[in-house]
């Protein structure tokens, strides 16, 4: 399956639950996760789409923990089985 799969997934479903998947790149700086997922009430993470079975490179992985160490929600999803978790989990549970 190819990650372009995984990302249209993600962005359809986000949309259908009254959110938004924006693209995200930072001209300058390389590994910024690929979408900003926004939901209402600031609920809010970023999520780095991977091919099935395919990993962060290093400076992704720098960039991830530079994230959370601000106090944000990185998620990384390689399977549409995983989409519905990653929304519950930015969402709060209250999709």
């Amino acid at each position: 399956m190819l990650e372009s799969v995984i990302e249209s997934a993600l962005v359809r479903q986000c949309k259908a639950k009254g959110g938004w998947a924006f693209k995200f790149t930072s001209p300058g700086t390389a590994g910024v996760p690929d979408r900003l997922v926004l939901f209402k009430d600031r609920h809010m993470g970023f999520v780095e789409l991977k091919a099935p079975g395919k990993t962060l490179r290093p400076i992704q992985e720098r960039r991830k923990k530079q994230l959370e160490a601000l106090g944000y929600d990185v998620f990384v999803v390689d399977s549409l089985d995983q989409v519905p978790g990653v929304i519950k989990k930015i969402t709060g549970g209250d999709e």
